[in-house]
């Protein structure tokens, strides 16, 4: 059992007037760097409490992007279910039901609509799964939109590892009869205060300029670009297995072990002592799951990924954000992505599923960990 002390810290948006806070896990794996075994050992608890109360029922697994994406993946797998994660990305030639996430600093979200009509008849359930549940809103938004496009399915659950929802916000849930499960039990109403201590005054970096990178020329070889790094490129073609569409839990995970047996063969990281293992954005479970691999053969790594979130940071010892370096998104150079806390380590491995033009996506990140004296950097595309 988890206690809310062990897992979380509160961390405050930097200019979002809708919710000033934002909780944050320290093991998830998404933030905040961290063992990838103890993100699997908590996803894992979610999941048993899951699969002995719907062990005679078929499944479809909702995540949410960006944050419960990977906790979902997990969860799908010891479920041995259909998944699909919501997404902010554009997937040509899919069309989508819109919802809202009203908290968010992005709050617009979207899921595949024509891939759940496959699963008429093959599904009992669907059960939504994020990180954190605060009010409940937005799987109500979505159940709504559901029940509107597939009158179908009939039955709805939401888990999450915190759950901070208030007694109102249960009662609607179990009037709708929407079941409710969760890890750890979170009070919110300090949430905010303890937010508004923060003082802003950590370390912030824009890495968006390119000025401490040689090469201007962003359309070379990527090789060539990052000439003053040991920088190499792997290339895997393990799509099309992405779970912004609709995906089989055992099809999945395939195809993650499938990219651990590239990496294991074609990178030799058994030589490091301390590796990074950073996903991008929503693209978080094969990042973790590929740390957890790397953490079973003996080498100290820890994980996180990319994110849309901008979290002001602070020196104080007790907040848990010291320095935010401001990068371009791998997947739109005119998006502003964050990644926070880097640490020095002998390599880092960055794990991607961004299939398009990302040299000012990659440039940005190398450029944040060369502040921290890290020149050993390997990327692995998906796709």
């Amino acid at each position: 059992m988890y206690s809310e002390h062990e897992l979380v810290c509160i961390a405050k948006r930097d200019n979002n007037s809708k919710r000033s806070y934002l909780v944050v896990n320290r093991l998830q794996g998404k933030h905040i760097p961290v063992e990838a075994s103890k993100a699997f050992l908590m996803f894992n608890e979610l999941a048993l409490q899951l699969k002995r109360t719907y062990k005679d029922e078929k499944l479809l697994v909702i995540g949410f992007a960006e944050t419960a994406t990977a906790i979902g993946s997990a969860i799908s797998e010891v479920l041995d279910c259909f998944y699909i994660h919501t997404t902010r990305e554009e997937l040509p030639g899919v069309d989508f039901l819109y919802f809202s996430e009203d908290h968010s600093h992005a709050a617009q979200q979207k899921l595949a609509a024509g891939e759940i009509d496959r699963l008429e008849g093959c599904i009992d359930r669907v059960i939504f799964v994020e990180d954190e549940i605060t009010t409940g809103n937005t799987i109500l938004n979505i159940i709504k939109l559901l029940k509107k496009h597939y009158p179908w399915i009939r039955r709805y659950s939401a888990a999450s590892i915190l759950n901070g929802m208030n007694c109102k916000d249960l009662l609607t849930y179990e009037s709708n009869k929407i079941q409710l499960h969760y890890l750890v039990k979170t009070d919110n109403s300090h949430y905010h205060t303890e937010a508004e201590r923060c003082d802003a005054g950590g370390r912030y970096f824009i890495c968006t300029d390119f000025n401490d990178v040689s090469d201007d020329n962003l359309n070379n070889d990527l090789n060539k670009v990052f000439k003053d790094y040991n920088f190499n490129e792997y290339k895997f073609n393990i799509l099309p297995v992405n779970p912004r569409k609709l995906v089989h839990s055992r099809d999945y995970t395939a195809a993650v072990n499938l990219l651990w047996e590239n990496i294991k063969k074609d990178i030799e990281l058994s030589r490091f002592n301390t590796v990074l293992v950073l996903g991008t954005e929503e693209f978080m479970y094969p990042a973790l799951f590929t740390a957890k691999k790397l953490e079973e053969s003996g080498i100290s790594t820890r994980c996180h990924s990319t994110t849309r979130s901008p979290i002001n940071v602070s020196e104080n010892a007790d907040y848990p954000f010291h320095t935010r370096y401001e990068l371009k998104s791998f997947y739109d150079s005119n998006r502003i992505t964050y990644i926070y806390n880097i640490d020095k380590y002998d390599c880092v491995l960055i794990i991607t599923d961004s299939s398009g033009n990302l040299q000012q996506g990659v440039k940005s990140l190398v450029q944040a960990l060369a502040v921290n004296g890290i020149t050993t950097i390997y990327m692995v595309r998906w796709c």
